[in-house]
């Protein structure tokens, strides 16, 4: 009977480790529970937080969930339930932001100001767009891992290709070709 359950273990193991390649995933809920801690309090009290959840394995089957449910469930379909509503503060040179990821993409906020700006992905297009004020500008179609066809300013389109030099000549386009030293 152990012999059955060793064999019956391991080939478990193997067979979800070729399902499961390459999933490395945003890690959701690990995150979330991780950022939570880090509000709690002081250092002191997140830090005993911290022990207190690894002794009752609170992070281990977080991260255990993210691994085998959510982490899966993003690399199947391409979005995470969890990291969605996901709230990160940034602090810019120009002040300081919220970015909550949404099912399609991102909401933009500046403190202090009540406009604010949403990146969009359309998924049957392929095309990220920004919306402000009430208007859609599209940014850039996805087509394929090495190529984005790039909307330009004045209407027209550019293929560019995802490398150094790609990016380089698109912004030469963007630019008029106008670089300016800067120590």
């Amino acid at each position: 009977m152990k012999r059955k359950f060793r064999i019956l273990s391991m080939s478990l193991f193997l067979s979800s480790c070729v399902l499961f390649s390459s999933c490395i995933g945003s890690f959701g809920l690990f995150n979330k529970l991780l950022s939570w801690n880090k509000t709690v309090g002081d250092k002191f009290i997140n830090e005993l937080v911290f022990i207190a959840f690894c002794i009752i394995p609170v992070y281990e089957i977080s991260w255990m969930a993210d691994i085998v449910v959510f982490n899966s469930i993003e690399f199947w379909t391409g979005s995470n339930p969890v990291a969605e509503g996901k709230v990160q503060k940034i602090e810019g040179q120009n002040g300081n932001y919220t970015v909550e990821t949404t099912k399609n993409g991102y909401h933009i906020e500046k403190e202090g100001v009540s406009e604010s700006v949403d990146l969009k992905f359309n998924e049957s297009e392929k095309v990220w767009s920004v919306e402000a004020n009430g208007e859609s500008t599209p940014l850039l179609k996805v087509v394929n891992a090495e190529e984005v066809v790039m909307f330009l300013p004045d209407g027209s389109e550019m293929n560019v290709s995802l490398n150094e030099a790609g990016v380089l000549a698109y912004k030469q386009v963007v630019t008029n070709g106008t670089f300016f030293a800067a120590r």
